[in-house]
């Protein structure tokens, strides 16, 4: 049995940050993979796939910006999926080596297998065709990710049925797909094979979609949806599918109001649960929740103090951007390091549906509700000249200003780029900055940075009673 100061199960954004960051520092890491396909679901069935297969969409499209609102080269089922598949299997390849490279480069040792615990510092690791391996380590971080949840009422085949994870390996592509739950994960792929041409319904549980998003933001997402032939049915859940035995006749889709939707697939998109099962956790007391998440503390420490969790296994946010600073934090507060203690508390979330999504701080709903003074300021990407280059018809950002000191609490973007512009708005939230901060800055020009100073005007205007057509001074 081999000890190590510390064993980091999953190689995922927190995991193998984790890792590494153990081993520069002059500890002896251990990292157990369990697929052998280094990168955990961030890499090979969620983040970075997802988003290939969008960029791949609007390629084909042969129009990014026209979108949902068009598109010009329809993909044929069959012959183009290999095509469609490409770039994704490509950025799956190469990123899973890079996280690997990365582990070796910082010698960390690599063992592929099932971990679970024997005691409270030891994990056997099952390998099939080998014999089990035991590990000791002096602290031990779970980075085990989550996986799609499996409602009783449905059977995901991946091959008609799908969830997240077998919806990336698809045969063909669909000339029409149902998806269940207006999550992120929902909005983007109802978005992504509504651009590849595929006719989308979307059926959510509930009235709104992405609850957490600001409502105009949201709301302007389902009119693209519904001007890009998106069916969007709410306030409905799916009662059961019927699998024809023809495989050429459609899915019938039964919802609980009694509809019938024939669709060629069905993607369901409604919830994620902790990958926990396996380990043997209650084998040695380290508490799990209904979605079998780990519970820690604001160390990321278990109820058992050398056992650490961190990344999707621990729940919100679930973002890989905050998983990996909290494999970081972990370790610094595992090994007493006087460096990343903790993650920020202002971050931004990324939606990579077609348009882009992005916001940080406050929603106007938040404001309201904690009873913030406040106005906003809007400005469209088609009043920019960088917009007007781009032929970008639709799309705005919006700043929420507290209207005593006039600083900028949230920022909140629908439109191209959005996830990269979102970051000069992080800065904003984050320093407290006001108004004047915002327009005394100079950008290039032209570029989309311009947005942030039309909605400055823009809010300014509110400020002082009245708007300034196009927030333009």
């Amino acid at each position: 049995m081999k000890t190590f100061d510390l064993v980091v199960i999953g190689s995922g954004p927190a995991g193998e940050k984790a890792a590494v960051k153990a081993a520069y520092f002059g500890h002896s890491v251990a990292l157990v993979e369990k697929s052998g396909s280094f990168g955990g679901a961030c890499v090979n069935t969620g983040t970075l796939p997802s988003k290939t297969l969008r960029e791949t969409a609007l390629y084909f499209s042969g129009n990014p910006e026209r979108g949902l609102y068009g598109v010009d080269k329809r993909l044929e089922s069959r012959a183009d999926v290999g095509a469609f598949m490409y770039r994704k299997d490509y950025v799956v390849r190469s990123e899973g080596a890079a996280v690997e490279q990365n582990l070796r480069l910082h010698q960390v040792e690599i063992f592929i297998g099932t971990a679970s615990f024997e005691d409270p510092h030891t994990l056997r690791i099952r390998t099939e065709g080998r014999h089990d391996t035991l590990l000791r380590g002096e602290n031990i971080l779970i980075a085990t990710g989550s996986y799609p949840f499996h409602p009783a009422n449905l059977s995901i085949d991946g091959i008609r049925v799908h969830d997240s994870d077998t919806i990336l390996h698809l045969d063909r592509i669909p000339a029409s797909l149902c998806v269940l739950g207006a999550g992120v994960i929902g909005c983007e792929y109802a978005t992504i094979f509504a651009t590849a041409g595929a006719r989308v319904s979307l059926v959510n549980r509930t009235e709104e979609i992405l609850p957490f998003v600001d409502r105009e933001i949201a709301h302007r997402l389902v009119q693209f949806m519904q001007a890009g032939g998106i069916e969007t049915i709410f306030d409905a859940g799916v009662e059961h599918i019927d699998l024809p035995e023809n495989k050429n006749d459609p899915l019938r889709i039964v919802l609980d109001s009694g509809r019938l939707i024939e669709s060629d697939m069905f993607l369901f998109a409604a919830g994620r649960s902790g990958n926990t099962d396996s380990l043997g956790l209650e084998k040695i007391g380290v508490q799990t929740d209904k979605r079998q998440l780990v519970k820690v503390d604001t160390d990321y420490r278990t109820r058992i103090p050398h056992i650490w969790a961190a990344g999707d296994v621990i729940g919100f946010p679930s973002l890989a951007s905050t998983s990996m600073d909290q494999g970081r934090a972990a370790v610094a507060h595992m090994f007493q390091l006087q460096d990343l203690t903790d993650i920020a508390t202002v971050f931004p979330y990324g939606i990579y549906s077609i348009p882009e999504i992005s916001l940080v701080g406050q929603t106007e709903e938040e404001a309201s509700n904690q009873d913030v003074d406040y106005v906003v300021g809007i400005a469209q990407y088609r009043d920019i000249p960088r917009g007007k280059i781009m032929g970008v018809e639709d799309g705005f950002l919006k700043l929420v200003v507290r209207r005593e000191d006039r600083v900028v609490v949230g920022a909140h973007i629908i439109g191209p780029m959005a996830s990269e512009l979102i970051h000069y708005g992080v800065s904003l939230v984050e320093n407290q900055s006001n108004l004047d901060q915002v327009i005394s800055r100079i950008f290039n020009f032209p570029t989309l940075h311009d947005l942030y100073k039309y909605a400055s005007y823009d809010a300014l205007g509110a400020l002082a009673g009245h708007r300034v057509k196009n927030g333009k001074r």
